[in-house]
């Protein structure tokens, strides 16, 4: 395993950066089998793990905590708050009365006095990016946090959020975690160019976007079930964006039968081969899915292999914007020229 540095931080960390939203109720309840798959990465050389307090509502969390038992010192732990943690109107967001509360239920779940990275899982719209920023560099302060992130932030607001913390004095922004893969490619528009120009370090999820890159669904596939995290729109066989999403998954299997690799070692070879990306987050559920997933990290894709995935999928596309995670607000009726 080839350690890259995480963004300007001085810290190195493995390509493929384990992602822990599996575990739990909301993929594999197994905690012991949970806790294997944990272990297995880390003896294969990964060193980044990423998690979330909302995954299987902190339950993700108290499974790692338990797995990282007398290995937590050899691992970058990172993980993200902003997410509903109940019925409660102020158990979420980005403001300093959460924050503050919601980094000791974290850390009390993953059994340490410290996380090494503590990413915003969203931008907020109605909270002044100087109320999160601040909070955080008070954390950082503590000793509680070593640096802060953001998860799905557009370019427009990476800038904001650097421009803040420098005319503050606040902590940056040393991170951003955007979605991914060959199918969703928005981000080389804007987002990977904004985060290389303030030397931050990209931790992408969903590689095999959501399993579409995995061969699980192919053009005989029915719909795939839907849940919270794969909704209708991204996996509605019948829609026109998702049958050419088919036709690309096609079109890139024969191309990693021609370059002599799996369909996944392509998918996630090609984020990791990105050089404004340090990690890419695999996200197995399973063992088998794990050691499917582990050998991309030795992958290298040879020019003409890049080329024939750009002819399939152009830079800068996402095939069905459904799967983006950009834009939602910025384009909402009461943001629009024309008003609600």
């Amino acid at each position: 395993m080839h350690y890259r540095p995480l963004g300007r931080t001085g810290v190195r960390v493995s390509p493929l950066c384990l992602g822990t939203m599996m575990f739990g109720p909301w993929g594999n309840a197994d905690e012991a089998d949970s806790i294997r798959v944990i272990h297995r990465a880390l003896d294969a050389g990964i060193n980044f793990v990423d998690t979330a307090d909302v995954y299987s509502a902190g339950e993700s969390e108290r499974i790692l905590g338990k797995a990282l038992k007398g290995r937590r010192d050899d691992v970058v732990l990172a993980t993200k708050f902003f997410m509903p943690m109940g019925d409660e109107p102020n158990h979420r967001g980005g403001s300093r009365r959460w924050i503050i509360r919601e980094v000791e239920d974290s850390l009390r779940r993953l059994d340490t006095d410290h996380l090494d990275l503590y990413q915003v899982h969203r931008p907020s719209q109605d909270t002044d990016v100087e109320e999160t920023l601040s909070a955080l560099t008070d954390l950082v302060h503590q000793g509680k946090v070593r640096y802060i992130g953001s998860s799905s932030y557009a370019a427009s607001q990476i800038v904001e959020a650097q421009w803040v913390a420098r005319e503050r004095h606040l902590q940056r922004f040393v991170t951003e975690q955007p979605p991914y893969s060959i199918l969703v490619r928005g981000i080389e528009q804007d987002v990977l160019p904004a985060a290389q120009r303030h030397g931050m370090g990209i931790l992408s999820y969903s590689p095999l976007a959501g399993g579409w890159l995995s061969g699980r669904w192919r053009k005989d596939s029915a719909s795939s079930p839907t849940s919270s995290a794969r909704p209708p729109a991204r996996f509605d066989m019948n829609s026109p964006a998702n049958q050419q999403k088919l036709v690309a998954v096609e079109q890139l299997a024969l191309v990693a039968e021609e370059a002599g690799i799996t369909l996944i070692d392509l998918a996630i070879a090609f984020v990791v081969n990105h050089p404004a990306v340090t990690s890419a987050i695999i996200g197995p559920r399973t063992m088998e899915q794990l050691e499917s997933q582990l050998s991309s990290a030795d992958v290298t894709l040879a020019d003409d292999v890049l080329d024939r995935i750009d002819q399939i999928v152009a830079p800068g596309v996402t095939i069905n914007p459904d799967d983006n995670s950009y834009g939602e607000a910025e384009l909402a009726p009461v943001a629009r020229r024309r008003g609600a």
